[in-house]
């Protein structure tokens, strides 16, 4: 959990603790993980395990286990070292060079960065803040020219701006913003998309290029699929329901096979203040959502913000966006097929038949795993015959089961309880309300589900749990109760058909420290000190399907080290050993991990560099634009910290992880 300085508004609400919203009393995943190893992990784990040290040593396993570990483990690199510090840290042998931070010119006639002088129009052509999802598209098949694609989920305005931090009686405050300020917030939301090349083996952003775009909270975007022009999407502005201003807290994302970047609408709540109308017909709709949030100040200068002057604007946001990034020029689209929650990823696989499967976690304790199958199968021979393959499909959510089966329930207009008895009258009313359509369908309420990752070598799917401080009682599929850590969960589509509606799972771990027995967590014996990690966030499967797992969370005071990325087996004798291969500076979170195809670069964001601080011994205070806990990466007195994303190279080159 990173809500370190409270007096912030908005600082660390991309993990921060809210409370769950969701009214169900549907088995948790915990509730299924405890039945399930209660009734079978003692017949196939103690008296398995009694039989075997009967005859030999316990530390004679143990040490067989981790040579087993090491010899049988996918990656090949000496480990970085956890801690903290002020800067980022990479294994060694590696370059990590920044390719693109805040505020440097992503469109053609952007202006350089000043921090002392910024404005919304200037932002509006800047790489924006805190930066997350990273997605790339080769150009000419290569993987040393592409365009990289990035998401911009939220803002830290006692970070960005200087003098608005105050300290009265040792208490620091943030002072309301002015009108330019929320609206250069809301032009470093959104993504960007950016030409890069790399010459003489490092990066760089192609200048000039007709691909260079920025889009913001601001940019117009098409409303398209199953709820496109429904009256509960009109506003005084859009009388029609299809057209919308600008995308919110884009965090993890996607990139679809045919080449387009899907940006997943997650907190947007937070964006809305204000009070619905007495007996307003969305009031239910906005509790489930726990809207609205009141974080930012944009309805102080935007009514559209308001939802005491606009109540259907916010049924506009919850989306899945789709950007054609070949065409600077298009209109971004919210393809509403896929729901509406509070989406982490939408990762995508190709499924045996040709059908797309797209996966999705929404981010809230006590809430959902997604997926969603298209109608029409992908043409690889015909990119325009693709691009409107998300706007018909079956949407599913996940019910996970004691006896490790699991279901994929349709998300489906009169199928079940979705019918006009529970107040749904169309399939856009269950979109609109996914939630509330999930709880009735029985689904498995999560441990804060986020990223979710298909990997096509080995025909698993892997779910990343952050954490639930709030879960009291265990289950099968979310085992611990007070889960501070985390873990990962692996599904297994039945007959490795990505659309199968039913599969099994099982867990591949469970997150924290091993050396303290009351966390239970379980890496490999082979993983050492510094393998070990807590709230799983973001993950990556490389074209070798390895996974590699990025964090949020861990910090001075929870863990001893901040937050990075690891590489984990899940193959074989080595299966759960965890490496360090890049950690984040003090203060930061790690998003977007992603290897470029030839596995010779990877792309990783560094999220809020510098929100807190005042529990690491070298800074030990809060952390605002004037008093930093880190300057990273410019480190220069005149330039505030900088939401970046860095390339990580071989050095000599190759292939990352492998010797």
């Amino acid at each position: 959990m990173t809500d370190r300085n409270r007096n912030f508004p908005t600082e660390g609400l991309e993990n921060a603790e809210f409370d769950p919203t969701n009214p169900t009393e549907n088995p948790t995943m915990g509730e299924l993980i405890s039945r399930r190893f209660s009734r079978r992990g003692f017949l196939k784990g103690s008296l398995a395990t009694t039989a075997i040290a009967a005859t030999v040593s316990p530390l004679a396993l143990l040490k067989a286990d981790e040579a087993l570990a090491q010899e049988g483990s996918a990656f090949s690199f000496e480990e970085a070292i956890a801690g903290v510090d002020a800067d980022h840290h990479v294994a060694p042998g590696y370059y990590a060079d920044i390719l693109m931070r805040w505020g440097d010119p992503v469109t053609n006639d952007a202006p350089e960065f000043d921090p002392t002088a910024q404005t919304a129009a200037a932002q509006a052509g800047q790489f924006g803040y805190n930066n997350d999802y990273v997605g790339y598209v080769p150009l000419d098949g290569s993987s040393e020219h592409g365009l990289l694609l990035v998401n911009h989920e939220y803002t830290n305005a006692h970070l960005m701006f200087p003098g608005i931090v105050e300290i009265a009686d040792e208490e620091v405050n943030q002072k309301p913003l002015t009108e330019e300020q929320v609206n250069i917030e809301i032009m470093a939301h959104g993504g960007s998309v950016i030409e890069i090349e790399k010459v003489d083996g490092k990066w760089q952003r192609v200048a000039g290029s007709p691909y260079n775009r920025r889009i913001t909270g601001e940019t117009e975007m098409d409303i398209t699929g199953p709820v496109a022009g429904h009256d509960r999407l009109k506003t005084s502005q859009d009388d029609t329901g299809r057209r919308v201003l600008g995308t919110l807290n884009n965090c993890a994302g996607g990139t679809t096979p045919w080449g387009t970047y899907l940006m997943a609408e997650e907190n947007f709540h937070g964006y809305f203040a204000g009070d619905l109308p007495e007996g307003h017909k969305e009031a239910a709709n906005y509790e489930r959502l726990g809207a609205p949030g009141g974080w930012y100040e944009w309805h102080n200068f935007h009514d559209r913000f308001d939802v005491s002057k606009e109540p259907n604007e916010m049924n506009r946001f919850g989306w899945v966006v789709e950007v054609d990034p070949m065409d600077a020029s298009s209109t971004p689209k919210k393809r509403t097929a896929l729901g509406r929650f509070k989406h982490e990823g939408a990762e995508s696989i190709v499924a045996p038949d040709g059908r797309v499967v797209f996966y999705s976690g929404d981010d809230e304790r006590f809430d959902y795993v997604y997926k969603f199958v298209t109608s029409g199968t992908y043409n690889a021979d015909d990119r325009a015959a693709n691009m409107d393959l998300l706007d018909d499909g079956t949407l599913y959510v996940a019910r996970f089961d004691e006896d490790g089966s699991m279901e994929w329930l349709p998300v489906v207009f009169g199928e079940g309880p979705l019918t006009e008895e529970n107040g749904f009258e169309s399939q856009a009313d269950v979109l609109i309300e996914t939630r509330r359509a999930a709880d009735l369908l029985g689904a498995t309420p999560m441990d804060r589900p986020e990223d979710i990752q298909p990997n096509e070598t080995n025909g698993r799917v892997y779910v990343m749990l952050t954490n639930n401080t709030n879960r009291e009682e265990p289950n099968a599929a979310n085992p611990r109760v007070d889960n501070a850590f985390g873990h990962i969960v692996e599904i297994h589509e039945a007959d490795g058909d990505f659309a199968a509606t039913s599969g099994t799972w099982e867990i591949l771990l469970q997150c924290g420290d091993p050396s303290i027995a009351e966390v239970g967590a379980t890496f490999s014996s082979a993983t050492t000190e510094n393998g070990w990690f807590g709230m799983p966030d973001n993950a990556a499967v490389d074209s070798d399907g390895r996974l590699w797992v990025s964090t949020d969370g861990n910090s001075p005071a929870g863990t001893g080290r901040t937050d990075g990325l690891w590489a984990v087996d899940t193959e074989g004798a080595a299966r759960g050993t965890s490496k360090l291969f890049y950690r984040v500076p003090v203060g930061a979170e790690m998003c977007g991990p992603l290897p470029t195809p030839d596995l010779t670069t990877f792309f990783v964001a560094v999220q809020h560099p510098g929100d807190g601080g005042d529990d690491w011994e070298g800074h030990g205070r809060p952390s605002y634009y004037e008093d930093l806990s880190t300057r990273w990466p410019d480190f220069r007195d005149d330039m505030p910290v900088r939401p970046a994303v860095v390339a990580i190279t071989k050095q000599g080159g190759g292939k990352i992880g492998s010797a």
